[in-house]
């Protein structure tokens, strides 16, 4: 299990969805451990099941070559973006492939489906990579965040 995979981020709810969280704690509150106790549990071996089935998930070799140049233009993306360098410090590892590798897998079987899209990538990537991308001083004072730019990355290389 790696727990730096993804960095997925939250907004605060909004007034309407605060008072329900509140509902619900104060109901949860109330209740005790009685609704921990009688909730259904899922078992370790489904949970060992539901992995086996991701890696199972097929990733087509231009699929997967999408990965591959995705996290590269994070590092070289005057390849893509010539005006780009100036925006990033460090790019992508090959940790950053990997996570896109998983991630893609786990979003396409959630969607019920054998094999990854260039949508699942797409779907993952900002989660996957924000976090393993160091923005530059220019792209901080100019308001660009690494979500801007894996935007930008992912509008201008092509699909399979």
């Amino acid at each position: 299990m790696d727990r730096f995979l993804m960095q997925v981020n939250i907004d605060y709810p909004n007034a309407e969805d605060e008072q329900a969280i509140l509902q619900l704690a104060r109901n949860e509150s109330a209740k005790g451990m009685a609704s921990i106790e009688s909730a259904s549990l899922i078992s370790q071996q489904t949970i060992f099941q539901a992995r086996k089935e991701v890696l199972q998930v097929f990733v087509a070799p231009e699929v997967e070559a999408y990965m591959v140049r995705l996290v590269q233009c994070t590092r070289h993306p005057s390849q893509l973006l010539p005006d780009f360098d100036r925006w990033i410090r460090f790019g992508a590892s090959p940790r950053g492939s990997i996570a896109l590798d998983k991630c893609a897998r786990a979003h396409a079987w959630l969607e019920g489906r054998e094999f990854v899209t260039p949508e699942d990538v797409q779907e993952i990537a900002k989660d996957a990579l924000r976090h393993r991308l160091i923005m530059s001083f220019d792209a901080e004072a100019s308001g660009m965040n690494a979500d801007d730019y894996i935007q930008a990355l992912l509008e201008k290389l092509p699909a399979p």
